[in-house]
């Protein structure tokens, strides 16, 4: 017997449960963390700036080369990273050169990684040039994977997922 796939619209997404199910009576406006989240790395320039600086680019002129970025719109966007907290600037110099400053990856910025993985993996699955860059685990060649698990360990699927109000959201609208 052939396995017919459900039609896209009918197919399950995440489920509302508690207060969020009342879809109308909440705005995400200023608490939602994607929004957040975008508003620190959601424009192109950003992202393809801390790609570099996650394969090892440090310097403005090695990070604009690879970018394809002006210098304007570089100085910009690591100045807003830099403010973000996702990079640090750090002072080297050259022999007989003035100090400069190099661009490095804080704590908060290496915690993007799983995000950049995924976007690498889902990125693969587009149509476009094959080949380019590939993630590997350094002890095993194999490529990475971008998983979602539950704080307990357990993968789960986006039909598996309920999306609910939180604790935080629930005080902040209180307040």
């Amino acid at each position: 017997m052939a396995h017919t796939q459900e039609p896209e619209a009918d197919r399950p997404v995440v489920t509302r449960v508690g207060r969020f199910v009342d879809r109308d009576a909440w705005t995400a406006e200023g608490w939602c963390k994607i929004e957040r989240a975008l508003e620190l790395v959601g424009t192109r320039s950003a992202m393809i700036l801390l790609r570099e600086a996650f394969y090892g680019g440090r310097r403005f002129d090695e990070l604009t080369r690879r970018t394809g970025l002006s210098d304007a719109v570089a100085a910009k966007r690591l100045k807003q990273l830099v403010d973000d907290g996702l990079l640090r600037q750090q002072p080297y110099r050259e022999p007989g050169s003035r100090t400069r400053h190099e661009y490095v990856l804080t704590d908060q910025g290496r915690s993007l990684f799983p995000v950049v993985v995924a976007m690498m993996k889902w990125g693969a699955t587009l149509a476009g040039p094959t080949g380019g860059v590939e993630l590997v685990h350094a002890g095993c060649g194999e490529p990475l994977l971008a998983a979602v698990r539950c704080a307990a360990g357990h993968d789960v699927t986006m039909e598996d997922t309920e999306a609910q109000i939180s604790r935080d959201a629930k005080r902040a609208r209180r307040a």
